[in-house]
């Protein structure tokens, strides 16, 4: 079932029990989900919490998340969770998590990235990345989803980064590797060989060096994959910290039965491994830089060509939370970004981004066409729109973007909701209503009938689909 050279390695290394461990990844995987407390503060029926993560349950099941309009709507997301492990290396190594600028470097498709903006909050920055355009697309629209407004989305090689020298205080590098740890999934199996696992340790000490730079003199960076191979983890660690000055940040795991502290010549790390704790094969550790790190300032600029007008304004007052200062027009789309402008301007130049922030109107003459991202925003103002709360067979239906049959008594604009939850915008024109569902993201299920329940049941929530 496994490479033989695989099984060879893993019988001769320190930390692991070879028949245990292969014998786990035989078995189903674990199946997760963190929720967004800014959106549901609901917890999954009978689920059981993952210990290093305040808002990381374990589903006794694995639900159909393409039918449930509460992933869509940014409620919950399905994530590993070894991997949600992040937040106590955030939190534990962090001297601050105040005006601060995070980045997540291979961001995609979004689990880590929207971990880091909910552990951070709305007033600090976290620009997450990733290389891959496809990859980069999905990673906005998870960020989209979860609504919290902090977030730049960019897709930049990691050498890119360079042009920021010092600029931030963390820095997730979440790399690409050979991926046994996913090894209860055969397409990583059949995707492992030796060669992969040599050409992706030279790969990450690539990325590693290039986004050094771009780390703050007393920043930390955070390296984590999800395999198992010493070449690919703390040998790695240990050889950027024989090409720079850092040290170790050895983390408290005593709460946490199961991970294993890896000591390697000095270097710490974490394992986690399916045949001691439940999740996936992964792997972390944390370093601060104590090289000297000169720092690119940010430029006053005078200009103010991307300022919205005073009506422009007026209308975000109306309907949102967001600042004005934090405030865009880029041609006829208005949108609130998470930093100041002169800040805005400086990554720009430097980065390519592909979500400014948060879409809030399209300006068209005198009208104001809202956006989706604004319908999924934790910052709308409450009871700006009419909302019409719908069934789930009427929210598929929307998802789907179906044509609609819903009987709205409000004319315009109107967000429909699902269990309370904004779904998007939808127009009512009297003889019809339109649906605003963004066209890239409609599903192609339908809903099963009669009867449907494969979707993730709450506590004190009603399930009924009539």
């Amino acid at each position: 079932m496994f490479p033989d050279r695989f099984k060879q390695r893993i019988k001769a290394q320190k930390y692991i029990d070879s028949d245990s461990l292969l014998k786990a990844l035989g078995e189903p995987s674990p199946v997760s989900i963190r929720t967004n407390p800014r959106k549901w503060n609901k917890v999954p029926h009978h689920a059981e919490t993952v210990p290093w993560c305040k808002n990381g349950y374990y589903l006794d099941s694995r639900p159909s998340y393409t039918l449930d309009p509460l992933f869509h709507s940014g409620c919950y997301y399905p994530q590993e969770a070894s991997s949600m492990f992040l937040e106590q290396a955030v939190r534990q190594a962090s001297r601050s998590l105040e005006d601060i600028r995070v980045l997540d470097l291979c961001g995609a498709p979004g689990g880590k990235s929207t971990l880091l903006s909910d552990i951070i909050g709305s007033n600090n920055l976290l620009v997450a990345n990733d290389v891959i355009r496809s990859r980069a697309l999905i990673l906005a629209e998870t960020v989209t989803k979860w609504g919290l407004g902090n977030t730049l989305v960019t897709q930049n090689d990691p050498s890119v980064f360079g042009r920021l020298p010092g600029y931030f205080d963390i820095i997730l590098v979440d790399a690409p590797c050979s991926g046994e740890g996913m090894f209860r999934n055969s397409i990583a199996v059949n995707e492992w060989s030796v060669e992969n696992t040599a050409h992706c340790s030279e790969r990450q000490k690539r990325i590693l060096m290039d986004i050094w730079p771009a780390l703050k003199e007393g920043g930390i960076l955070i390296y984590s994959t999800c395999t198992f191979n010493p070449a690919e983890n703390e040998e790695n660690i240990k050889w950027l910290l024989g090409k720079q000055e850092a040290e170790i940040v050895r983390l408290d795991i005593a709460e946490f039965k199961g991970i294993i502290e890896i000591d390697y010549q000095g270097i710490t790390g974490y394992g986690f491994y399916p045949d001691k704790v439940m999740g996936e094969g992964f792997f972390i550790s944390v370093i601060r830089k104590s090289d000297k790190q000169a720092s690119s300032p940010v430029k006053k600029h005078k200009r103010d060509d991307l300022r919205p007008g005073s009506d422009d304004l007026s209308v975000i007052k109306d309907w949102t939370h967001f600042p004005g200062e934090k405030i865009i027009k880029w041609g006829e789309e208005v949108i609130a970004i998470p930093c100041g402008l002169d800040e805005y301007r400086h990554l720009f130049q430097n980065l390519k981004i592909i979500k400014a922030g948060t879409k809030i109107f399209v300006r068209k003459k005198s009208d104001y066409l809202p956006s989706h991202e604004l319908a999924l925003s934790v910052h709308l103002r409450k009871d700006v729109f009419s909302q019409e709360e719908i069934s789930l067979k009427d929210a598929v239906s929307y998802m789907r973007r179906d044509n609609l049959t819903l009987r709205i008594a409000s004319k315009g604009w109107n967000i429909v909701t699902y269990k309370g939850i904004h779904l998007g915008f939808v127009n009512n024109l009297v003889n019809r209503v339109n649906n605003y569902f963004p066209v890239d993201w409609r599903i192609r299920m339908n809903l099963p009938e009669p009867g449907f329940e494969n979707i993730i049941k709450w506590d004190n929530d009603d399930n009924d689909i009539s």
